[in-house]
């Protein structure tokens, strides 16, 4: 294929790793290296926080790391965040309250872990959590705000939201776990490689990108070309102009070998 991209924007859970895993297989490594070596920019693109990349990144040569789906921008060579975007979590807390009783919730403090309201699961949260008010969690303008809906299955979450309108933040549900991302308002993956894009002066027409989630549906349809992995959902899988491999073929192997072969 003679069409080669500048700028590869890679999702972490279910395409880079297994999801919550912060291993990158060799294979993986290698294929994310040989982009380098062919003169192009790569950037992980995220749901992540950035303490949840950060063990991540130093693994890949990356050049930028757009965390909590793109409201907080992380210069991985000066390890500095050059960016971040934040909302008053109070309100979408109060709404899914009502709708989703027992649901619990998170707001990232970045860099550091969560302030939490309610119990989750061990693993789910990454850094330090640490337990507070309704009113504590909402004096505090966040990137990100998680919940989980304990004991309910990812389709009864997408069920009891199907109607949902949350003004003033961007959020989607996960599909492999009854859990609800919030966002800042208009923040999505794409909306964050696509200012990128413009501050590299890349062409649009030089972008490739590669997910899995209901989180890179917009990262998939800014790229040039956007890959989704096997075991994406059919909606993420409609977005995308190719389908890969599943994150336990080494599906984004297979995919970045199209471009940059060995």
């Amino acid at each position: 294929m003679n069409w080669r991209p500048r700028l590869v924007a890679l999702d972490i859970d279910g395409t880079l790793t297994a999801v919550g895993s912060n291993d990158i297989s060799p294979a993986v490594q290698s294929a994310v290296a040989r982009v380098t070596e062919h003169g192009a920019s790569v950037v992980l693109c995220t749901g992540r926080s950035l303490i949840g990349t950060t063990p991540v990144a130093p693994q890949l040569p990356v050049s930028m790391a757009l965390c909590s789906n793109g409201a907080v921008w992380w210069d991985t060579a000066r390890d500095e965040i050059v960016k971040r975007t934040t909302f008053e979590p109070g309100p979408t807390i109060k709404t899914l309250q009502a709708l989703l009783p027992g649901a619990v919730f998170a707001v990232e403090q970045t860099g550091v872990g969560n302030l939490s309201l309610g119990d989750f699961l061990p693993g789910d949260l990454w850094g330090v959590t640490t337990s507070a008010t309704f009113d504590e969690i909402a004096a505090v303008p966040t990137p990100r705000l998680v919940m989980r809906w304990h004991d309910r299955t990812p389709p009864e979450l997408a069920f009891a939201v199907r109607e949902l309108e949350l003004p003033g933040v961007s959020w989607h549900v996960d599909h492999t776990e009854a859990w609800l991302t919030a966002v800042p308002p208009d923040v999505t993956k794409g909306w964050a490689l696509e200012e990128l894009r413009i501050s590299l002066g890349i062409s649009a027409s030089d972008t490739l990108a590669i997910g899995d989630g209901t989180n890179d549906v917009e990262m998939l349809r800014w790229a040039a070309c956007g890959i989704a992995m096997g075991q994406a959902p059919a909606t993420v899988q409609a977005a995308a102009d190719a389908v890969t491999g599943t994150v336990l073929e080494d599906g984004a192997v297979q995919a970045l070998e199209r471009f940059f072969p060995a």
